[in-house]
């Protein structure tokens, strides 16, 4: 797999993303939880709800989140708070799960840094409290006979899942080599695939292990984001800003919960990397060369970090893909 760096170069804006975004967003507004599911540190019993992105049988996220529910630590951890269940709800992709945060129906999830832009951008009252990794690499994968190159997709389709950290990475990459004539469809990633093994797509986006499987079947490798730093994404944790007004402890609280899951992890790695392994139906090979532990963000929040947020939000905005500028600084969690 040959890989290079690109030059910045003039423009391509991307308008659907907003126009599905804000789709998506239509009519959460008047909807309302059907149970309770605030918390605060007192002697109630509470169930709070966590949303994730990805689908498994396990019910599980991923990294040290996972890791933590698998182990029971968070449940465990938690209890000390009067928090009873914590209610795991796995999303397709980010801006279905932000509607639920919107709409009260979570209180908390774990997501990419475009879709928790965007959301906040059209007035989600939300806080970040975590950065869990800063190394999410989306993939620009062709068909077998196929574009090998990002020239090459000139007049071609692509695709992507509008409002993920994927279309903002194709969004940076199309705008910096200069190619317009680019057909983006939504498609969720199952969807792309077998839109792309049937060669009804010209290329894809991906990321993680599915992107490894589908190079090692032999689809055509065109780019990836580690050629360009400024377009990885990173996945945040997010707290609406009701819940933490019921529980303003929570944030640091989940951060030392998580700490201490991390920590188990980094005492179990072949344990964990099996886990993972079992969650994306992978090998503990493609898991070690896809999402290994070095990607785990052991602190909350960086430097680095927040200057990827403020970066994406900047080029959401600066594209008209974002509704509202605001200020990432505010946005997190003090």
């Amino acid at each position: 797999m040959k890989r290079r760096r690109t030059k910045r170069r003039k423009n391509v804006i991307v308008s659907l993303l907003l126009f599905g975004f804000l789709l998506v967003l239509q009519g959460c507004g008047a909807q309302t939880s059907e149970e309770s599911v605030s918390a605060s540190n007192n002697e109630t019993t509470k169930v709070i709800q966590y949303g994730y992105i990805g689908t498994n049988t396990k019910n599980l996220p991923a990294n040290a989140e996972g890791w933590g529910f698998h182990k029971g630590i968070f449940q465990e951890e938690l209890k000390q708070y009067g928090i009873d269940e914590v209610v795991l709800t796995g999303f397709p992709n980010g801006p279905d799960q932000t509607e639920s945060l919107i709409s009260g129906r979570l209180d908390f999830g774990s997501l990419g840094d475009t879709p928790a832009i965007l959301a906040k951008s059209v007035g989600a009252e939300t806080k970040v409290i975590t950065q869990s990794t800063i190394k999410n690499i989306g993939y620009l994968i062709g068909a077998k006979a196929g574009p090998k190159t990002i020239h090459d997709l000139e007049g071609k389709t692509v695709a992507i899942q509008k409002g993920s950290f994927m279309h903002r990475y194709i969004a940076g990459l199309l705008k910096q080599e200069g190619v317009e004539n680019v057909n983006l469809i939504h498609m969720l990633r199952p969807d792309g695939e077998a839109a792309l093994v049937r060669n009804e797509v010209d290329a894809m986006t991906n990321t993680g292990v599915n992107a490894l499987n589908l190079l090692n079947e032999g689809y055509t490798y065109i780019d990836d984001a580690e050629n360009h730093p400024d377009l990885l994404g990173t996945s945040v944790t997010v707290v609406t800003e009701d819940f933490l007004a019921e529980f303003p402890e929570f944030p640091q609280i989940w951060n030392d919960i998580r700490a201490k899951a991390i920590e188990d992890l980094k005492q179990n790695e072949e344990e964990y990397y099996e886990f993972i392994a079992e969650l994306t139906n992978s090998t503990v090979e493609l898991v070690k060369e896809a999402s290994p532990i070095s990607y785990i963000q052991e602190e909350p929040i960086t430097a680095e970090g927040t200057l990827l947020l403020e970066g994406t939000k900047q080029f959401l905005v600066e594209e008209g893909l974002a509704t509202e500028d605001f200020e990432i600084s505010e946005w997190i969690y003090d």
